[in-house]
């Protein structure tokens, strides 16, 4: 999915004093540094641990032992008979057990335990989309106010090129004075303009960069790729289309169906507990007697003849455990309703974000068009304006009327532009 905004401004190499980054390097950065992925990794690296102990649990356990125990007064001899005598005792021991039925527990816990870790695996993922839509969120805000401040700069262009011939005229005495004051004051207000949209601009450059978590950006700035070209070829999905594809495909989907799958798990390994318990196990032991005041046999000795070996089996049968069973049953159920009911939730939140998404683009895109149009008759209005203002037939407040209206239209077309390719972006990512 990230391929699909990648593939939208991907674009020429850096250039300029300014570190400047490309939309994929942006995200490639913001992925790399944000801390909440970070602890969604460190997650699911503990679900894959406890998956892992889950399979584990199926082998055999081996523990040794050793004891050391001192007697004062009786103690019992190897003769198995009490004797007033102070003795010391040395106890070895090794001992293996394997369950070898319990009710399919430890196949279910399997079971649960690797579909937790496949809903955390989701999780990253999502996190993954939303950083991702954030960075180009705000990547296209820079590119806006990049936009707003270049219309800026060229309407303050034109005023200056006015002033300039009005200058040339007031000078030759064909124009008096006063004609240059009305321009003056609208050289002034564009200014102003151009200030407003430079610090806007810094301040989408400070989001981008603080989205990224970069510890410098005094220096920061993006390449501008070419948005028109991708909004022409670029198709309008219909919801119903999106949204069939995203529950096949979404991360956030996934989740809730392997959380699901979880809890389902979590029932069976409850009603586990009503079957019996059997296990296996083995045990082998040797021991070291002393007494006092008694002739002992050395260690080695008593280690080889003392030794003792068993085997045995263990059935555990529950037949009455103050109704926790039951109870634990019962949470479990409760636990997978809910489980269905979050599923719910998240498959309603989706298409709800789908239907925004495609009405906010016809919307976009609908402005756009109509934007474009208000371009075309706001420039020849403009166009005549100044015709008028340098033959004399006008004056400097009708030409800066004509301007604003060109300005305010130019705007709207870039606000439109971009928000309609955002739009479609947005409808791009929820079904991949």
């Amino acid at each position: 999915m990230r391929q699909i905004i990648i593939a939208l401004f991907l674009t020429i190499s850096l250039t300029g004093m300014a570190q400047q980054y490309t939309l994929k390097e942006c995200i490639e950065i913001a992925l790399q540094n944000n801390r909440t992925i970070k602890q969604q990794e460190l997650n699911r690296v503990q679900r894959k641990i406890a998956y892992t102990q889950a399979r584990n649990d199926l082998l055999p356990s081996l523990n040794a032992q050793a004891g050391q125990n001192f007697i004062f007064g009786r103690s019992i001899g190897l003769d198995n008979i009490y004797q007033n005598t102070n003795s010391a005792q040395t106890s070895f021991g090794l001992g293996a057990d394997i369950t070898l039925f319990d009710g399919l527990r430890m196949k279910h816990n399997i079971d649960a335990k690797r579909a937790d870790l496949s809903a955390a695996e989701a999780d990253v993922e999502r996190f993954k989309d939303d950083i991702e839509m954030s960075v180009a969120t705000a990547f296209l805000q820079v590119l806006l106010q990049k936009e707003l401040l270049q219309i800026a700069n060229e309407q303050l262009a034109l005023t200056e090129e006015n002033i300039f011939r009005r200058n040339e005229l007031i000078q030759s005495g064909k124009m008096a004075e006063g004609e240059i004051y009305e321009l003056e004051a609208q050289r002034a207000r564009e200014e102003q303009n151009r200030v407003q949209a430079e610090s806007n601009l810094k301040l989408a450059l400070l989001d981008l960069a603080q989205i990224m978590e970069l510890d410098d950006f005094s220096s920061f700035d993006v390449i501008v790729p070419p948005v028109e070209e991708i909004i022409k070829n670029e198709m309008l999905l219909s919801p119903t289309d999106v949204y069939r594809q995203a529950l096949m495909v979404r991360p956030e989907i996934r989740a809730s169906e392997y959380r699901l799958k979880s809890s389902e798990k979590g029932v069976l390994m409850a009603k586990s507990q009503l079957y019996p318990t059997l296990s296996f196990g083995a045990n082998m032991g040797t021991g070291y007697y002393k007494m006092s005041e008694r002739p002992n046999d050395p260690f080695s000795s008593q280690f080889r003849n003392n030794m003792s070996n068993a085997l045995g089996f263990s059935l555990r049968i529950p037949i009455f455990n103050r109704f926790q069973t039951r109870n634990n049953i019962r949470t479990a159920e409760l636990a997978v309703e809910n489980s269905r009911i979050e599923m719910d939730k998240v498959k309603i939140e989706l298409r709800k974000r789908i239907e925004q998404a495609f009405h906010n683009a016809v919307g976009a895109q609908s402005k756009w068009k109509a934007t474009q149009k208000s371009e075309k008759a706001s420039r020849e209005a403009f166009r005549f304006a100044q015709e008028k203002f340098d033959t004399g037939r006008a004056n400097a407040y009708e030409l800066f009327q004509a301007k604003s209206n060109l300005t305010q239209v130019l705007s709207e077309q870039a606000q439109a532009k971009y928000e309609y390719a955002f739009r479609l972006k947005i409808l791009e990512m929820l079904k991949e």
